[in-house]
Formats: C-alpha cells, sequence, structure tokens
C-alpha cells in the first residue's frame, strides 16, 4: 500500500510540474496575438511577415517538443533517482551509456540543419514573393534613422508630385499590395527599422545603405519601432505605416507636394513669425518659406496631417502639440529638440500656424 501512495504522490507531482510548464509556455501567446495588442509579428499582413511567422511557428514547435522531453527526462531522474532514507554512501558509479550520448549529440545537430533548411526555404519564399503580381512600378521610399524619430523620403514620385521631392517623418504611407524598396540608413548611430506585421528588422547604420522591401496585404496602420538600443530614448522612437488604397496614396502624394499654405487669421500669422525668430528655422524645413530651410529636425511642411509626433509618441492633437512645444525633453528624454522657454502666448501662436500646415 506503501508503495502504491508513493508512485500516485510522485506522478501527481510530475503532471502538476508539466502544467506549471505548459502555462508559463502558452499564456503570452494570446496577449501577444491579440488585434487591438502591441504589434506582433504572430499576426501578418504581407507575404514577407507571413513567411516569417510560418517559420517561428514551425521553430516554435520544435523548440517546444525538446523542452518537454529535456525538461521530462529531468523530472524523471530527479524523482526516480533521488537519494533515499534507506540509501547509504556513495551511489553506484558507472560508465556513460555510449548510444545515449550518441543519440543526443546527432540529435541537436540534425535539428540544428533541419532549421537551416527551413530557414533557406523562408528567405527564398521571401525574396520570390518580393514583386510577384506587383500592379505596377516599385516604390522607393529612403528609410533615415534619428535620434529618436524616423524620416521617410519618397524619390520616386515625380510624377504624383509634380516633380517635388516628398519627405515626412513618423508616418510611412504606402498603398496597398504595390511593393515598397526600402533603403535603410542611419544620419547618428545603429537603429533597427522593424514593423512586426510587415517586415522583418534591418539595421539603419550610418553611411551604410541596407536594402529591404515592404508589401501591406490589406488597408490599416500598422505599428513600429527601433529594435536597437540606441539611446536614452531608444523605447520612444516608433513609426506607423498607414497602408491605403491607390487613389488615396495618389491624393496624399499630390497633397504632400504642395508647399505650406500662406496663414489667414492673426494667431496663425503671429506663431509663423514666433517659427521664424525663435530659432525653429534652424533644424526644421517648410515648403514655400524661404527661411525654413533645416534639415537636423522633421520637415514640417504637412505636420498637422500627420497622426503623431514626438517620435511616436504623443497623438498629433493642439493640446499635445503644445505640451511638447513647452517642453520637448521633458517629455523625451535626451530629446534633441531643446527647451526654447517659449512664453504661453508665443506657445499658442505656435500651435495656431503649425495646425495650418495639412
Amino acid at each position: 500500500m506503501h508503495g502504491f501512495k508513493h508512485a500516485r504522490t510522485w506522478r501527481l507531482r510530475v503532471a502538476a510540474s508539466s502544467l506549471v510548464a505548459a502555462l508559463a509556455l502558452l499564456l503570452p501567446a494570446p496577449a501577444l496575438a491579440q488585434p487591438d495588442g502591441p504589434p506582433s509579428a504572430l499576426t501578418p499582413a504581407s507575404p514577407a511577415s507571413s513567411a516569417i511567422a510560418d517559420l517561428h511557428n514551425v521553430v516554435l514547435l520544435i523548440a517546444v517538443a525538446v523542452f518537454v522531453v529535456v525538461e521530462g527526462l529531468i523530472v524523471v531522474a530527479a524523482f526516480r533517482f533521488r537519494r533515499k532514507p534507506s540509501d547509504t554512501g556513495e551511489p553506484a558509479q558507472i560508465h556513460g551509456n555510449t548510444r545515449l550520448e550518441l543519440a543526443w549529440t546527432i540529435a541537436p545537430a540534425l535539428i540544428v540543419v533541419a532549421l537551416f533548411v527551413l530557414t533557406l526555404r523562408s528567405q527564398a519564399t521571401i525574396d520570390a514573393t518580393a514583386f510577384s503580381d506587383d500592379p505596377g512600378v516599385p516604390i522607393t521610399v529612403d528609410v533615415i534613422g534619428h535620434q529618436w524619430w524616423w524620416e521617410f523620403r519618397y524619390p520616386d514620385l515625380g510624377i504624383l508630385a509634380e516633380g517635388k521631392p516628398i519627405a515626412t517623418a513618423g508616418e510611412l504611407v504606402i498603398p496597398v499590395g504595390r511593393a515598397i524598396d526600402l533603403r535603410v540608413s542611419s544620419v547618428d548611430v545603429i537603429h533597427s527599422f522593424w514593423v512586426p506585421e510587415l517586415n522583418g528588422k534591418t539595421d539603419a547604420i550610418p553611411r551604410v545603405t541596407n536594402k529591404t522591401w515592404m508589401k501591406a496585404d490589406r488597408a490599416g496602420a500598422y505599428f513600429g519601432q527601433c529594435a536597437e538600443l540606441c539611446g536614452v530614448s531608444h523605447a520612444a522612437m516608433r513609426l506607423v505605416v498607414t497602408a491605403v488604397s491607390e487613389d488615396e496614396f495618389a491624393a496624399w502624394a499630390r497633397n504632400q507636394a504642395q508647399d505650406a499654405a500662406e496663414p489667414i487669421d492673426e494667431a496663425a500669422q503671429a506663431g509663423k513669425q514666433v517659427f521664424l525668430t525663435a530659432g525653429c528655422v534652424g533644424c526644421h524645413t517648410i515648403d514655400g518659406v524661404p527661411e525654413a530651410v533645416g534639415r537636423t529636425g522633421p520637415n514640417l511642411t504637412h505636420v498637422s496631417n500627420r497622426p503623431y509626433i514626438a517620435g511616436g509618441i504623443l497623438a498629433n492633437t493642439p493640446y499635445n502639440q503644445a505640451r511638447w512645444l513647452a517642453n520637448p525633453p521633458g517629455l523625451k528624454a535626451g530629446s534633441l529638440m531643446p527647451n526654447l522657454n517659449l512664453s504661453q502666448p508665443d506657445i499658442d501662436s505656435l500651435v495656431a500656424y503649425l495646425q495650418t500646415l495639412k
């Protein structure tokens, strides 16, 4: 009877340990895959991300199988061969099992080879689907990492934009179903461009241009971030990719090509004067304003059309624009945009001017 109870207790302990391990592995998965949750490579919306997600799922299954086998053997060994009260002295010393040693040497090698082959197949799939069934000429976008925001330039939109280059920040607008050639670089330190639902990570390296591509299967907003530790505000270096229809993209490009509208009301006119005299022109460009040709900060020609400001950490509202102008380093640690110590009336006027830049 005692032996039966002992065996049952041992089985219960093994079952409980296995259940805890399974829960630890599986509980985070639903949270990462929620449609309204953080961006996740487990919810792909492009051919590249689908191939990456498929490879991830296979690797995860193999890893779980290896974990279960290894941890299971450890648990069995811990309970079956543990020291008993009746044991005295050292246990018997035996030589290793040659067959087992060969097995656990060959099996990992085979798993590594299998993963290598699967990775090559996934990369081939990504390369093959880059421009297949593309309805038009690929669009090129220069992706430039700054501390701590993303700049996007469209050098090939001359026809849509009447020959004028387009530059924006924080938001990459693309047409659904079109292949987008991305040329990724940096002006300061190493960053990493990553939109989990649309593509894999690509390093942005100073004086180096890395090439990748992106294609969205459906319209929507896809959030991304810098995936390389790049300084104090690394976690606040975000972006959004907005995928729209061909017609919407063409309309957006035509609007982006327009110079900034001349302010009409008095508050906006006063704000423009603050912009010209407070030092803003040294860092920012506004097309149509000859004095504003700075390249350190984002191009502000159509800033109030963008969904976010401050490198993607603030919704683009008049209230948040005022907060940002009042103390940029206070909202974003290490911000290269200084606190200009503007008065509240000047801030209100600047916000009124920025609201005309659409």
